[in-house]
């Protein structure tokens, strides 16, 4: 996922905001413990050394929660930010271990920290080796400010908890984000799937309409060539057959360009419903019993595709409806969604008006509404006895 999905999905965004939060509060909030142990100091070197220490982790873990919450950050911006973070951990031991003295145990709190933020940023091996280091660190800092061996224990019970408790609440929060983000990533391949897979069946068409064709038309230019001098008669008929024969593969050509060959609305409908079920979009077809004559369906199925691309790409619909009516002058085919109030067709997308552009000039209309979230797509064609 890159950045400009995200900001193309108003939900994944609030999401993102809203992972981010958690993990702060979760982790900051484990953070207030070592400003406590700054009130207990007398000395004002080491409280000066200690605020410095904390301020620096501080804002060093932030910088490592984001890391874990943005997917798409760029590695090298991802390296100096966890860089960072482990260049604070080491200095916050000689900076912030010695305050508070023996009446608070001021560093076990990030100690705590360290271990409880190092599944989320590490692989198991490499994280179970930085919670150990935090508790052997913590029973050494306990001895340094000279605490008794029940101080010892004190710094582990409070590392070993907090790390606990940060880890738990921490990965469900990011294991729910990345949650989102994967089902993200999946309805955006769908949507370049049927992209993908509709250049395939028309790249398929032209193959088959043109393979066969060419290769006759090529053979019978070869032959009038050589029955010119010898037969001019029977060359000019050849040429004739090549003239027909590029003739009609070039009306192949344009049925196929426009959609003439072969076109079911009725598998069309189908194949979008589909996929929207495989995306998590919620959809609804009604169609009529009978098929459309080929002329009406060719000048619907372009705009069913793309109004069921603008779905799947440009917005955040949980629903879709898609009606297709049969009245005595027209035929009506009309798609609603709830995905309006976020993001609707690209104002520098050309597909809908060069639709509406097309149904114009065949005598229909393609029209567009928006009710709040509601986004509404309707076109008409005239009816073909």
């Amino acid at each position: 996922m890159d950045v400009e999905m995200a900001g193309a999905d108003p939900r994944l965004r609030r999401a993102w905001y809203a992972t981010l939060a958690s993990l702060a509060v979760i982790l900051l909030s484990s953070l207030v413990m070592p400003g406590i142990g700054l009130l207990h100091e007398t000395r004002p070197l080491w409280m000066m050394l200690g605020a410095v220490g904390i301020l620096a982790f501080v804002v060093a873990q932030a910088g490592a929660l984001y890391v874990v919450a943005t997917p798409w950050v760029t590695e090298r911006l991802r390296r100096r930010l966890l860089a960072a973070y482990a260049v604070t951990s080491v200095l916050s031991v000689p900076l912030v271990g010695p305050v508070g003295g023996g009446q608070w145990a001021t560093w076990a709190w990030i100690g705590g920290s360290i271990a409880g933020s190092a599944p989320l940023l590490l692989r198991r091996r490499a994280a179970a080796v930085v919670t150990v280091a935090a508790l052997v660190v913590a029973a050494g800092v306990a001895r340094w400010t000279d605490g008794p061996a029940s101080r010892v224990v004190d710094y582990l019970v409070i590392t070993l908890v907090l790390a606990v408790t940060v880890a738990g609440m921490s990965i469900l929060q990011v294991w729910l984000w990345d949650l989102l983000v994967q089902a993200q990533r999946g309805r955006a391949a769908l949507a370049r799937l049927a992209v993908t897979e509709e250049r395939l069946r028309f790249a398929r068409d032209v193959h088959d309409l043109l393979g066969h064709n060419l290769t006759v038309i090529a053979l019978k230019a070869e032959l009038a060539s050589r029955l010119a001098p010898v037969d001019p008669e029977r060359a000019g008929r050849e040429a004739a057959q090549v003239q027909r024969l590029a003739a009609a593969a070039l009306t192949e050509v344009r049925e196929a360009v426009h959609g003439y060959r072969s076109v079911r609305l009725r598998d069309q409908l189908a194949a979008i419903e589909q996929v929207f079920a495989s995306s998590g979009v919620r959809c609804t077809v009604s169609h009529p019993d009978r098929d459309l004559p080929p002329e009406t369906a060719t000048r619907l199925v372009p705009v069913l595709r793309e109004a069921s691309t603008n779905v799947l790409r440009h917005s955040t619909a949980t629903w879709c409806t898609i009606e297709i009516r049969i009245d005595p002058q027209e035929v009506r085919m009309t798609v609603v969604n709830d995905g309006a109030g976020d993001a609707g067709p690209d104002r520098h997308s050309y597909g809908l008006r060069g639709l509406a552009d097309r149904l114009a000039d065949a005598g229909g209309a393609l029209r567009t509404r928006r009710d709040g979230r509601v986004f509404t797509l309707e076109a008409t064609v005239r009816a073909v006895p």
